[in-house]
């Protein structure tokens, strides 16, 4: 049996990539400030290759007794899925060289679908939708692994996460403005869109070429990064899988109702009598985006990895809270339309942030296991696009005539009472697990003085 992955595909002589020589990055605060930047704006273009459709509604097309949008987000999020667990080795596997060429490859390949999606006929284009989300599907795992293992990777992993809830917004107010004066066809409106940001995703991609490795330092603190084994992996799971479990679980509620929120938005926004404004998903997403920018990248101050890991549970848990108690406000008449959508957004983005960026990066250097965050984080993410996938079908194929408004704020309330219960499960495990490790390394701590005093005595 033949077996052919991405790294085949790709040249295996060293090139560098040709816009300019490296720069030089001194202090920490520098590298720091530079690396966030570089990777929010990488991903914010690669969001706009993926989720400019979701601002059409395709209103009355249905083919097969199903909403002709909701089988595109079905057959988008199947390649996605698909992506998540090809993933779970690839980006374990994945060397450090010649990852900017994964990027600009796999996204070409994503805006090459949107062409012929346009092109091809309804309802069978939606093949092209699956063949986009796998290739984008890789890129989270491949523009994280510039920015991990580092002290400042709490910060570094925010600013990267909080570019999809951004761009989340912001790519739908630039379909959103295309059609409205631009006249530009629902079908067309991803491709058109991968227009604008196709030049200045090779200048971030750049940038991102110029991060420096970890320090020694950051090494010491993060534990070394490096590609894991079959072997390694299975090592992880066998240790962890308890806590592993209910963590995904987690993340598979998030993942859900982030994607239903994410996917069809507009169709809320209709719902409520916003049709008309595409300023609107920017204008929500914004302060979104800066509150869990300060939340998440503010544990860069807590150094102790083990306290940081058990905070992201707090912050998981708040998250879980605010979600619930905005819906159950909202249907009693008790905020408005807007505030509704604000506080929905920041509780699940609460939730789904940390997995994406500092829970695993943290559990890493917690109980000290020398690898990388991939793994796990595409772990997490196939299951979690399983969960989207079936609540989505689920809700087309067994006739639930229920608006989006109604579906979302009802299902919200019980997944936060579910959610709550399962995060607190989940610190109570590894705060055990950490204890444990803890008293082992004291007593081999202490093992090994009594051997070196021995050893003294014999001199």
């Amino acid at each position: 049996m033949f077996r052919v992955t991405l790294a085949d595909i790709l040249p295996h002589k060293s090139i560098q990539l040709p816009l300019a020589p490296q720069l030089k990055l001194r202090s920490p605060l520098s590298i720091a400030l530079f690396s966030a930047m570089a990777a929010f704006l990488t991903y914010t273009m690669i969001f706009g290759f993926r989720k400019t459709f979701t601002v059409a509604t395709f209103d009355g097309l249905q083919y097969w007794g199903v909403g002709y949008k909701t089988l595109i987000v079905v057959a988008q999020v199947l390649g996605y899925l698909l992506a998540k667990f090809y993933g779970i080795r690839f980006i374990a596997e994945m060397k450090r060289q010649q990852r900017w060429k994964i990027i600009l490859m796999l996204t070409g390949i994503a805006w090459l679908s949107w062409l012929l999606f346009a092109l091809f006929p309804a309802p069978y284009n939606i093949v092209f939708a699956a063949i986009n989300g796998f290739p984008l599907g890789m890129l989270w795992g491949v523009v994280f692994s510039y920015i991990e293992g580092r002290r400042s990777t709490d910060f570094l992993g925010a600013a990267l996460a909080v570019s999809f809830i951004f761009s989340s917004g912001f790519v739908k107010s630039i379909g959103g403005w295309l059609m409205q004066h631009w006249g530009v066809a629902e079908l067309w409106v991803p491709f058109v869109a991968g227009l604008a940001f196709a030049i200045p995703l090779l200048l971030f991609v750049w940038m991102m070429e110029q991060i420096p490795a970890p320090t020694a330092q950051d090494e010491a603190e993060r534990m070394h990064r490096k590609p894991l084994t079959q072997l390694e992996r299975s090592q992880i799971l066998k240790e962890f899988w308890p806590g592993l479990i209910l963590a995904i679980l987690v993340y598979v509620f998030a993942t859900i109702f982030r994607d239903i929120r994410d996917n069809f938005s507009a169709d809320m926004w209709k719902e409520l009598g916003f049709g008309e404004r595409p300023a609107i998903f920017t204008q929500t997403e914004l302060p979104i985006t800066l509150g869990i920018l300060m939340m998440v990248g503010s544990l860069t101050l807590v150094r102790n990895s083990s306290k940081a890991f058990m905070i992201a549970h707090v912050l998981i848990a708040a998250g879980f809270i605010i979600t619930g108690a905005s819906s159950l406000l909202f249907m009693a008449g008790q905020v408005e339309a807007f505030t509704w959508m604000v506080g929905t957004g920041m509780g699940l983005y609460m939730v789904y942030i940390p997995f994406n960026s500092i829970y695993f990066e943290r559990m890493i250097a917690s109980f000290q296991i020398s690898g990388n965050v991939g793994f796990l984080i595409y772990l997490a993410d196939s299951a979690g696009y399983v969960g989207s996938v079936a609540v989505l079908v689920s809700k087309e194929l067994l006739q639930f005539k229920t608006a989006w408004v109604p579906f979302f704020s009802q299902s919200t309330q019980w997944l936060s009472l579910a959610g709550l219960i399962i995060t607190i499960l989940a610190a109570m495990y590894f705060f055990k697990k950490g204890r444990k490790k803890a008293m082992m390394d004291g007593l081999s701590g202490k093992e090994n003085r009594l051997h070196e005093g021995g050893d003294l005595q014999g001199v």
